[in-house]
């Protein structure tokens, strides 16, 4: 495809008007100020004008098969959460069930330009050929939890995350990938932490994990190892010695930030989900000063409850503002690098996350000719600040056009939904 004629904004965050980009295969070929010599070589011409082009976005955290647990539990604290409304519900979930909440999840994140997701969840041939047929970029695990003193080697988990390696990683031109986990730290014992650690070094796979996403959870791991935070304890077990991407991290310390910078641990914070379970706000603004990769995850639609990225990088701006008291903190250009190249560089893909010659073609056009979005004194102002996720027209994932004006072209979206209905219907009538 050629993009003509359109305003970009440049690995630099610089707004760049009158471009021509070109994609062949599943790259960015050709960035010129003018049309290519041979145009027709790129295939279909996209005329630019009143238009926006961005890279895609990198959700760093999510839980896609929790689709069809949206809206399920709400006014809750996270524990009375979990236990009376996620888990009841979880335990009567199949593998097609998840396939179906994750494909729902994968139609919602191309309509608001998540091209790439980290995902935690269960049954990973449901996982995986969701995000296969859903067409997004997924570095995807179980979060294996353990309350009985096992090796990680000895688990189920373990067995069926080598076999989805096996069957899914680095498959879809490189698209779809296999990570190791463990749920959290509260739902874990000392020895299939470390077995994991070990098992995750021996196969050179990330691993994803949830960390401080509460005071009581990191008041009683404490208590538990010997005044250890979540983090510290996790470093200690080498969970931090392979990439690694740490969802939350609420109630970090400085030392615990300073651990988080050495092992180069990516953290996912995740603002709104954090703000409806009134878990807290992240010390981001502490950590970017230390030099941490932080990276922007919506959670689940069950605690989000959406997965509109535009409104995400909305809210997490002006949250750190909010309780700083600094208006200059988290710039547009911060905002929309942890948006998408931080978590890009969590899920190890090198090639993405910005718009230059040989990187993938994960490409979003916005539609800026609108009353909200004018004047443009800025694009990328208007984009943090004004914009909102319908304005996205045109979502491609590797040089494809996954989403375009309300169509799906890979998609059966009625399916989906009537298949997403027939789960929820069964399971509430089981409960």
């Amino acid at each position: 495809m050629l993009f003509c004629d359109i305003t970009y904004i440049n690995a630099q965050y610089e707004v760049i008007e009158h471009a021509w980009i070109g994609t062949s295969g599943s790259r960015i070929s050709y960035i010129g100020s003018a049309a290519p010599e041979k145009a027709t070589d790129y295939g279909r011409a996209y005329d630019g004008r009143g238009k926006l082009l961005i890279n895609g976005f990198f959700n760093a955290h999510s839980h896609s098969g929790m689709g069809l647990l949206r809206g399920y539990g709400e006014n809750m604290a996270l524990d009375d959460w979990l236990h009376k409304r996620i888990f009841p519900f979880e335990a009567h979930l199949s593998s097609e069930d998840v396939y179906w909440g994750s494909l729902l999840c994968c139609a919602e994140m191309l309509r608001y330009g998540i091209v790439g997701t980290t995902d935690m969840y269960m049954f990973t041939n449901g996982m995986g050929d969701a995000f296969r047929d859903g067409g997004v970029k997924a570095n995807f695990c179980i979060g294996a939890a353990d309350f009985e003193g096992r090796a990680y080697r000895d688990m189920p988990q373990c067995r069926e995350t080598l076999q989805a390696i096996e069957k899914y990683h680095n498959s879809e031109d490189n698209r779809i990938k296999v990570d190791f986990s463990m749920h959290a730290e509260y739902t874990s014992q000392e020895k299939m932490v470390r077995s994991l650690a070990e098992v995750a070094q021996e196969h050179g796979h990330n691993i994803q994990v949830h960390v401080s996403e509460t005071v009581k959870e990191t008041e009683e791991c404490r208590q538990r190892h010997h005044g250890l935070s979540p983090t510290a304890y996790l470093a200690q077990c080498g969970i931090f010695d392979v990439p690694a991407t740490a969802a939350h991290c609420v109630h970090v310390t400085p030392d615990d930030i300073d651990i988080l910078r050495e092992k180069s641990v990516t953290v996912a914070t995740c603002p709104k989900s954090n703000l409806k379970l009134a878990s807290g706000v992240a010390p981001i603004l502490d950590m970017l000063k230390a030099g941490v990769n932080v990276a922007l995850g919506t959670d689940s639609v069950a605690s989000n409850n959406n997965l509109n990225f535009i409104e995400e990088m909305r809210i997490f701006s002006l949250l750190h503002k909010g309780i700083s008291g600094d208006p200059t903190a988290i710039t547009p250009a911060q905002a929309l690098h942890i948006a998408s190249k931080a978590g890009a560089v969590s899920q190890g893909r090198k090639d993405c996350g910005s718009i230059e010659i040989g990187n993938r073609a994960d490409l979003l056009v916005l539609d800026v000719n609108r009353p909200h979005m004018k004047p443009a004194h800025n694009l990328l102002h208007n984009l943090i600040y004004a914009a909102s996720g319908d304005d996205i027209v045109l979502t491609m994932v590797d040089g494809i056009v996954r989403y375009e004006n309300g169509d799906w072209p890979h998609l059966d979206i009625e399916k989906i939904y009537a298949q997403v209905d027939k789960s929820c219907q069964r399971i509430i009538s089981s409960l």
